[in-house]
């Protein structure tokens, strides 16, 4: 019930203040439109992006594919506001690159905000969920399949459209799902580049017009549109369910496809050009930015500042993260071992607040604590509650599949050996389902220490994180003051994707050598 309950209340607070009513559908449509579009948009070039580095850095001979696979995915570390803000100071109308082409009389670029600038930065820093999902299901399928259907006389295009592509399908559409939810709920990149989507809209009028009615409505709308993108994603599933249940048993084989020399050019190219625009170059321009300000007084100051600031996100994320842990085991347990209807609807049930934008998870709890828990109001634990709704998910799917790699004839043979069941899940169940349970944890830390809607609206005063902070200084346009936190914030993030990422595909390699 707790994924639900930022959905009620707001249905609470829209109808009981006329929020309804308020709404100019002059403004809301041109925002829903833009709002779908973006997500559609972002999907798409996820897909464009993802697919490719995914098959180039699991199937092929690519050089230095697993290191490409690696550097591929860690754009996740970027928040994507920071990412937009990095890429603005780049390549923006009098960034670096305008500053550098003066010499040659060009003192102005072209403007890269709005709904294709969002476009372009949300892809860049959200097709690693694509690239992910899509190289662990390249990894599952057995790859005799391809080799038979390339010695049948296909081609390598013909092989992957035809037998690959429908083996792998459901997770390309899950990680697509994963990209147009994250740009419906982003607030940071649109309010930078100045796309009126329905979050800004939302943000703007609780925080500027004071209209929380207006602001209700205006979440229930993105709440839906959020519910609407998954149902579709469910029925553009149905098609796949019986080939992913029919697939051959799965295999570590490392089978890689041969590539031609001006293929190999060809996609060292891409590769390269994706990790410098999504990776090396927002880190060597907040780099910068950061070495403009040694000698100064106000470098020291900032750093001073932002510590606390970090202390105070890894302090709710990793909270955020146990409580997420402890109210996932039993529903994982319940699922992987009875496969019962109520573990599953519940389980079902949780997803609804991952679909849910943090700005309307924000706006239903601010709802919440003024009506029914006053005590609650700005304070820490509301935070933590914030990120308990949306990233629950996460932590359900990891202690699932850690789970399901349990034998249970292992705690079988312990409890007949006279342990009692709790002596066996915490000796027996536990440490081999450890490494699941780890990835979900690590999942929520990291997409909570990135949280930025959810937690301006419900820290309370003085409570700074990272991102709050790079919010206040671009918010002034003080972009190479905010260079610090972002610096300090991806830091803070390396732990869970080493967790996530860099120490899995190190032992894979360990495995495969």
């Amino acid at each position: 019930m707790i994924a639900i309950a930022p959905i009620v209340y707001l249905v609470i607070r829209a109808t009981a203040g006329g929020g309804a009513q308020s709404l100019d559908v002059s403004t809301i449509w041109p925002a829903t439109v833009r709002t779908f579009a973006l997500a559609v948009f972002v999907a798409i070039g996820a897909i464009g992006i993802g697919v490719p580095l995914a098959v180039l850095t699991v199937r092929t001979n690519l050089p230095l594919r697993r290191i490409a696979l690696v550097l591929g995915a860690l754009p996740l570390v970027i928040p994507s506001y920071v990412g937009a803000l990095a890429l603005l100071g780049a390549l923006g109308p009098r960034g670096l690159l305008a500053q550098a082409l003066e010499p040659v009389g060009v003192f102005r670029l072209p403007t890269i905000d709005g709904l294709l600038g969002s476009t372009i930065v949300l892809v860049l820093f959200t097709y690693p969920y694509v690239l992910l999902l899509t190289a662990s299901a390249l990894r599952r399928i057995d790859p005799t399949l391809e080799q038979a259907a390339r010695g049948m006389g296909r081609g390598s295009l013909d092989t992957f459209l035809n037998v690959t592509l429908p083996q792998i399908r459901s997770s390309v559409i899950a990680g697509a799902l994963l990209a147009a939810l994250y740009a419906m709920s982003d607030f940071g990149v649109v309010s930078l580049l100045r796309c009126t989507t329905l979050t800004r809209e939302a943000f703007l009028r609780y925080d500027a017009l004071y209209d929380p009615a207006g602001a209700a409505a205006v979440g229930l709308v993105l709440a839906a549109l959020a519910l609407l993108m998954v149902g579709a994603e469910q029925w553009t599933l149905r098609g796949s369910t019986v080939a992913a249940r029919r697939r051959v048993r799965a295999r570590d084989a490392d089978v890689p496809l041969e590539l031609s020399r001006g293929a190999r050019v060809g996609a060292t190219a891409f590769v390269t050009i994706i990790v410098f625009l999504a990776l090396l170059l927002p880190l060597a321009i907040l780099g910068w930015w950061a070495i403009t300000l040694v000698g100064q007084a106000d470098l020291l100051s900032q750093i001073i500042e932002v510590l606390p600031a970090a202390g105070n996100a890894i302090a709710v994320s990793v909270a955020a993260a146990v409580v997420c842990l402890l109210l996932a085991l039993p529903v994982a347990a319940l699922v992987a071992r009875t496969g019962g209807r109520l573990p599953r609807w519940i389980e079902s049930i949780s997803y609804i607040g991952y679909a849910l934008p943090g700005i309307v998870v924000g706006l239903g709890l601010v709802f919440f604590a003024i009506r029914t828990a006053p005590f609650l109001y700005q304070t820490v634990a509301l935070v933590v509650l914030a990120y308990v709704v949306r990233l629950l998910p996460q932590a359900i799917s990891g202690a699932r599949s850690g789970w399901e790699r349990v034998d249970p004839r292992f705690e079988q043979a312990a409890r007949g050996m006279g342990r009692s069941g709790l002596d066996t899940l915490v000796r027996v169940t536990l440490p081999l389902a450890a490494p699941g349970v780890l990835t979900g944890a690590a999942l929520v830390v990291l997409t909570a220490i990135k949280e930025l809607p959810a937690t301006l609206l419900l820290r309370p005063n003085g409570f700074n994180t990272p991102a709050t902070i790079i919010w206040q200084k671009t918010n002034v346009a003080e972009y190479a003051s905010a260079a610090v936190p972002a610096l300090i914030l991806i830091a803070i993030s390396v732990l869970p994707v080493y967790v996530l990422l860099i120490r899995p595909e190190a032992r894979s390699y360990r495995r495969s050598t």
